[in-house]
C-alpha cells in the first residue's frame, strides 16, 4: 500500500500549476499507484481565514475514498479549536498549520496553544518548512522558510504533540532530529518530497543514520511531481519492509 501524506487540492497563486482538480489527481493516484492521498485545500493557506476553505475540502474527500482531508486552522482566529472539532468528526488524519503563511509567529503563544490542543485531541500537526525552492518564486512571494529552530520549540512545548514536517531537507532534517531529545524526535515525522535521492543519496543517508521509521511518502503533488518521490525509493537499495514502512506503516502508526 502507498499513502502520500502530502497533496493538495486548488489553484496555486503565484503561477499556473496543472492537475490541482480533484479528477486530475485522481488520474495521477492511478498513474503512480498511489492507494490514498491526504489532501489540503491549496488556496486557503494564503487567504486570510484559511478554515473558509475546509467546507469544500470535507466535500470533496466525501465523494472519493481514497482522498483523505486535512484541514487549516489559524489559532489566531475566534473558535479556532472548532476546527479540531471538526476534523475528528470528519476522520481526518492530521490538522494543518503553516504559521508563516498566516502571518504568525512560529515559536509565539498561538502556535503553542495550537500544539498542546492538537497534542491532547490526538490529532497530528502537519507544517511545511516551504512549498517551492526559492530560485523559482515570484518576486511577491515573501513568505520565509520555517526555522529548524521553530520545529525543536514547537515539540519541546507539548509532551503529547506529534509533528508531520514536510518539504524539508537532508540539513534541516539533521539540526532538528540531532538537536531535539530521543523522546522529542521520537514524535516527528518526515516526508521525503524534499530529501535528495542519487547521487547525493541524502535520503539513503538518512534512513542510515536516523532510521526508517521515522520518514512517510509524501509528493507534494500537484506543485511535484508526485513520479520524483516514487524514483528515489526505487533507487534505493532498502529491504521491502522498510520500503513498506516508508510507504505506509509508519504514517498509519502516526494517526494510530
Amino acid at each position: 500500500m502507498r499513502i502520500d501524506c502530502n497533496a493538495f487540492l486548488g489553484a496555486y497563486p503565484w503561477r499556473k500549476v496543472p492537475g490541482t482538480s480533484p479528477d486530475a489527481l485522481l488520474q495521477a493516484l492511478e498513474r503512480t499507484k498511489i492507494d490514498a492521498a491526504w489532501i489540503t485545500h491549496l488556496p486557503s493557506l494564503f487567504w486570510r481565514d484559511p478554515t473558509e476553505g475546509n467546507a469544500w475540502l470535507y466535500d470533496t474527500a466525501r465523494q472519493e475514498t481514497r482522498f483523505k482531508p486535512v484541514p487549516t486552522v489559524h489559532p489566531g482566529l475566534a473558535e479556532w479549536e472548532q476546527v479540531i472539532g471538526d476534523a475528528a468528526n470528519a476522520g481526518a488524519p492530521a490538522i494543518r498549520c503553516d504559521p508563516l503563511y498566516l502571518g504568525l509567529d512560529p515559536t509565539g503563544g498561538e502556535m503553542r496553544v495550537l500544539t498542546a490542543a492538537c497534542g491532547a485531541a490526538r490529532m497530528p500537526l502537519m507544517l511545511a518548512v516551504r512549498l517551492e525552492d526559492g530560485r523559482q518564486r515570484h518576486p511577491n512571494d515573501h513568505v520565509p522558510e520555517l526555522p529548524a529552530a521553530a520545529v525543536r520549540a514547537l515539540i519541546r512545548s507539548d509532551a503529547d504533540v506529534r509533528l508531520l514536517v514536510t518539504h524539508a531537507d537532508r540539513a534541516f532534517i539533521e539540526e532538528v532530529h540531532f538537536g531535539s531529545a530521543p523522546e522529542e524526535a521520537r514524535r516527528i515525522w518526515w516526508d521525503i518530497c524534499w530529501i535528495w535521492g542519487p547521487p547525493e543519496d541524502h535520503l539513503a543517508t538518512l534512513l542510515d543514520t536516523i532510521g526508517p521509521e521515522r520518514f512517510v511518502f509524501g509528493t507534494g503533488q500537484p506543485l511535484r511531481l508526485p513520479e520524483t518521490s516514487i524514483a528515489k525509493l526505487d533507487l534505493l537499495d532498502v529491504s521491502p519492509d522498510k520500503r513498506e514502512a516508508i510507504e505506509s506503516k509508519n504514517v498509519r502508526e502516526l494517526v494510530s
